[in-house]
């Protein structure tokens, strides 16, 4: 099963299919990003990325400070974890975890005496590092992906042999609706962001870049383009078609390269690789001051809360201490999700920590999140004509149902991307997706027991 060739709809680079739903980004889109006040307590849940979880190399009642390391990488596939303030370690224990799962988790008591700012150090050296001593800096610096999926930088830019990277892709879409956190990213930190390109670029061998970003955000377009004109880059803003899930790697390939990613491959398989702008300004702040990954900026939005925000937060802000800094929930909030509403996890619990992966904080009320009855496939088709990747979900979803998971995997359930299209636009209220999720981990402990 091969992605579908790229095309224009409407006159603007898009990929086929998708869905258009209403993106509620007026509430924060123009909000210019806050620090959030410093808490008392900050719990590091040492599993915040895809792969191995980091291994603590701290003890209780240490004193740690600001941006230093308190857990190693766990494995290649595993980054470092570092403390985001200045304090005391209270314990390495079992915490709450934004999945569900009771998981290790570093707490740190917040100096209240301690001014927590970073103190910038000498950067390394970019002129005297080659491409393996680069990759496990980027591992150091505890640096994951930033647009949800977290999954461990390093990794990314690691160029086996044998192969190429041609092509640079920095994803500025955020095509999740509500969330403005990129947007205000690339409006505020642009230089920084540039920066942060030029040496991904570099160490990657590219002989292009591109920046694609979604039409709503115009004024972060021509921001982008008067900053790359003055700098001589080869570098390209693409505007793209506002349409969901623009911001997948694979979509961004296909609408801006014009090329496939075959089934069961990578972007570097053609030749690209993919990084959220998030990502490449962390990558600067460490090469340009050495600060790692402790913070991020985070949207805290919807209609459940009193005063919607773009917040600088902490990595390991308890969630309750983020929503008590934007004026608590209303009365009539029913779910609160960590991320977008199409990929979001609902939270059943407040004390859980912000993670290196959380681009939002969305609080509904009864009215966004109501519960819908479910009925059976009606097949429309409709999930076939919105799936991105061309599966076909009303098939995958009766396989789900009678247990069938190695017929799933011949079906190219693997290639889901998990972005919720099909459930979106379901008439039966099948809940698609989640039961893709599951099947997909089913068949990855089935593997691993193998």
């Amino acid at each position: 099963m091969l992605l579908t060739l790229n095309h224009e709809q409407n006159g603007q680079i898009t990929f086929k299919h998708g869905i258009h739903p209403e993106y509620y980004k007026e509430l924060t889109q123009h909000l210019s990003v806050e620090r959030m006040p410093f808490v008392e307590e900050y719990v590091l849940p040492l599993s915040q990325h895809i792969g191995a979880p980091s291994i603590a190399i701290v003890q209780k009642k240490q004193k740690v400070e600001r941006g230093e390391m308190i857990a190693k990488p766990g494995g290649f596939v595993s980054v470092a974890l570092h403390a985001p303030v200045s304090g005391t370690v209270t314990a390495i224990e079992a915490s709450r975890h934004p999945n569900g799962q009771l998981l290790p988790a570093i707490r740190i008591k917040a100096d209240p005496f301690a001014t927590q700012r970073f103190e910038a150090k000498t950067p390394p050296v970019l002129e005297e590092m080659d491409q393996k001593q680069f990759v496990a800096l980027v591992q150091s610096a505890g640096l994951v992906g930033l647009g949800g999926a977290a999954f461990p930088s390093h990794v990314k830019f690691s160029i086996p042999e044998g192969k190429h990277c041609k092509f640079l892709i920095i994803n500025g879409c955020e095509c999740e609706p509500f969330l403005t956190s990129d947007h205000r990213l690339m409006l505020e930190q642009a230089p920084q962001l540039i920066k942060g390109i030029k040496i991904l670029a570099r160490f990657l061998g590219v002989e292009k870049t591109f920046v694609g970003i979604e039409v709503n955000k115009a004024d972060a377009i021509a921001g982008l383009q008067s900053l790359i004109q003055k700098e001589k880059t080869v570098m390209e803003v693409v505007p793209l078609q506002v349409k969901y899930p623009q911001g997948a790697e694979k979509m961004l390939i296909t609408a801006i390269l014009k090329k496939e990613v075959p089934s069961g491959k990578l972007p570097l398989d053609v030749e690209t690789v993919v990084a959220n702008v998030g990502t490449a300004v962390a990558l600067a702040d460490y090469f340009t001051r050495s600060q790692p990954l402790i913070e991020r900026i985070v949207t805290v939005t919807g209609p459940g809360i009193n005063r919607p925000a773009n917040l600088m937060v902490p990595i390991g802000t308890p969630l309750h201490e983020v929503i008590e800094t934007c004026g608590g929930l209303k009365p009539e909030t029913t779910r609160i999700l960590l991320g977008g509403p199409m990929m979001g996890v609902a939270q059943k619990n407040l004390e859980v920590p912000v993670l290196k992966g959380t681009s939002g904080v969305l609080a509904l009320t009864g009215q966004e999140a109501r519960e819908i009855s479910t009925y059976k496939c009606v097949r429309c088709g409709r999930c076939l004509q919105a799936c991105p990747t061309s599966l076909n979900p009303s098939l995958l979803g009766l396989l789900t149902r009678k247990g069938l998971y190695e017929e799933m995997k011949d079906e190219h359930l693997m290639d889901c991307i998990e972005c919720a299209c099909c459930s979106f636009v379901c008439p039966s209220g099948i809940p698609l997706v989640q039961g893709f999720r599951v099947a997909k981990a089913i068949l990855r402990e089935r593997e691993a027991a193998a």
